[in-house]
């Protein structure tokens, strides 16, 4: 029997007009890469295809050295064949599997609501160029007048709305029926918002989780770490402001391709941003990091925190890379990077809001997807070992301190060079009177 659907080397009519709905929108359930049709009952890549046939060898037997629960993603699927396969039984893939013409009506349905929702989304993208981010507007439409401040949340300060909604943080893990009876969107929704979260991520995350690995061991010498270390205090400071702006901007465009956060209002949107995108890059850095030699990626090569001197600000760097190690021991995979930093953006709990509810709704959505993926690789028990609620804001609202340390250290004209989005977000400026 062929693996792609087909029938005495014919292929048959539901999945010559699957072909036509151009089904390879859809990545591949396994390992999120571009799928190129359905394989054994299930939409995936070539690689997963060629991996699961080769599996049906009755001489093969596969067994994983960690605790059968590895992340399979498109970086890590070669790394541990029992659980690539584990995850591809368990997504219904199947040498006897029901091929895409003798689906249930309900299935196609789902499965051609899907593929709908990806080329509408295609069509979007193309449709129109979204201006980048910049200062004052974050690369949203419309101008700065009437945007709401920074909220007191993204400088540390406890929020009066915190309690109503628990962001992320201490989530305990659910039963699936528990799962279904919350309220919001349908599975069906809740599948296709997880599937452009991960596309969303997939495309901004500024490098692919393979480039990352190649680089891994490509360190600073120590001629070059002195180098460093010799630059003035101003000038590393304007380094990393301008490696933490290009790494915001990508989250910039992570929301704006992000299901449901444009529907937001833009206060709301801006809100969000403004409290939250840093807090996504801190969460992002985790995958840039090696925790063998606890180095991180920094204009090109990975450094230790030493690296970081000139900056005078020791206890911040070591906090940062004491984050970024323990979630580094939690061996997201890129999906689950992708969801968790969509949660971590999205948070009722902010100040400021005008549509808290609408917000609050995507939000129990996202949780929801997150919940599910989790579950569905077994992998629930990484809830309990999430951040603490408030870390992630107390680094930034640290980091926010550190800067006002700096400035009154150097008053004047260092932060003139520092990006204007930086400068926006952080630097707390007052308005000159009569500013636009």
């Amino acid at each position: 029997m062929g693996d792609t659907g087909t029938r005495g080397g014919h292929v048959c009519p539901m999945l010559r007009r699957s072909r036509a709905a151009h089904i390879e929108v859809i990545p591949c359930k396994i390992c999120g890469d571009k799928s190129s049709g359905i394989h054994y009952g299930v939409i995936t890549c070539e690689g997963c295809k060629g991996f699961f046939r080769r599996s049906q060898r009755s001489s093969l037997s596969y067994a994983c050295s960690r605790q059968q629960n590895c992340p399979i993603d498109r970086a890590s699927r070669n790394r541990c064949q029992h659980c690539r396969l584990q995850k591809c039984l368990r997504l219904g893939m199947s040498r006897d599997a029901v091929k895409f013409g003798r689906m249930s009506k309900k299935q196609r349905d789902r499965l051609h609501a899907e593929v709908q929702q990806q080329l509408e989304q295609r069509e979007r993208e193309r449709g129109a160029e979204a201006p980048p981010a910049s200062a004052f507007t974050l690369g949203l439409p419309g101008g700065r007048r009437g945007h709401p401040p920074l909220s007191p949340a993204a400088h540390g300060e406890p929020s009066k709305a915190e309690g109503r909604v628990a962001p992320l943080g201490g989530l305990e893990p659910r039963a699936l029926p528990d799962l279904l009876e919350l309220p919001g969107a349908s599975l069906v929704d809740i599948e296709r918002l997880t599937q452009n979260v991960l596309k969303s991520h997939r495309e901004t995350c500024q490098l692919r989780a393979e480039e990352l690995q190649l680089r891994r061991w490509d360190t600073f010498s120590r001629d070059e770490v002195g180098a460093y270390q010799k630059q003035s205090p101003a000038q590393m400071w304007e380094r990393c402001a301008g490696r933490i702006t290009e790494a915001i901007q990508h989250v910039v465009e992570f929301a704006k391709r992000m299901g449901g956060f444009m529907e937001l209002c833009q206060n709301d949107q801006i809100v969000l941003l403004k409290a939250g995108a840093m807090e996504v890059v801190l969460v992002r850095m985790c995958r840039a990091f090696n925790a063998e030699n606890r180095t991180v990626l920094f204009e090109g090569k990975f450094a230790g925190p030493e690296l970081f001197k000139s900056l005078g600000c020791p206890e911040l760097v070591g906090s940062i890379f004491e984050l970024a190690h323990g979630l580094c021991s939690l061996h997201f995979s890129d999906s689950e990077v992708a969801l968790f930093t969509a949660l971590v953006l999205v948070n009722a709990s902010h100040p400021w809001l005008q549509e808290r509810a609408k917000v609050a709704r995507l939000q129990g959505d996202l949780e929801v997807a997150f919940r599910l993926l989790l579950r569905r690789s077994h992998r629930e028990g990484i809830l309990a070992k999430l951040p603490p609620k408030g870390r992630l804001r107390a680094l930034c609202a640290r980091h926010v301190e550190e800067l006002q340390a700096f400035r009154r250290r150097h008053p004047g004209g260092p932060l003139a060079a520092f990006p204007p989005l930086y400068k926006e977000l952080f630097a707390c400026e007052p308005e000159p009177p009569g500013a636009p």
